[in-house]
């Protein structure tokens, strides 16, 4: 069964998972008109593939260390750190450590 979205003024937590983290999946929060949210969780070594969306997207760090590639090369990302992306930059993620990411997309572009 399909977890539901979150509901126009519905309190979500997207808190550190701590030791529940292993055993997560990615989840989508809220799908709405023009934005789309997800929990996206990376266990070490997994990766998301080079993808680009046609809106604007942005990508927080909620726990564990990523590699994202995007147009500046390589970077690292630890816990709180946060990238925006413009409208179809391409990028991808690779897991350094058991990770999960908030996820946040403008399903229209410009």
């Amino acid at each position: 069964m399909a977890q539901p979205h979150a509901q126009s003024g519905q309190i979500v937590s997207v808190r550190p998972l701590g030791a529940q983290l292993v055993q997560a999946s990615s989840t989508a929060i809220l799908k709405a008109g023009q934005l789309e949210v997800m929990r996206i969780v990376l266990l070490t070594g997994k990766s998301l593939p080079e993808h680009m969306t046609r809106g604007e997207a942005t990508v927080q760090c909620i726990e564990g260390e990523v590699e994202f590639q995007g147009g500046d090369g390589a970077q690292r990302m630890h816990p709180g750190d946060f990238v925006h992306l413009e409208a179809r930059a391409l990028r991808a993620l690779t897991a350094v450590q058991d990770a999960s990411l908030l996820v946040t997309l403008c399903l229209q572009a410009g």
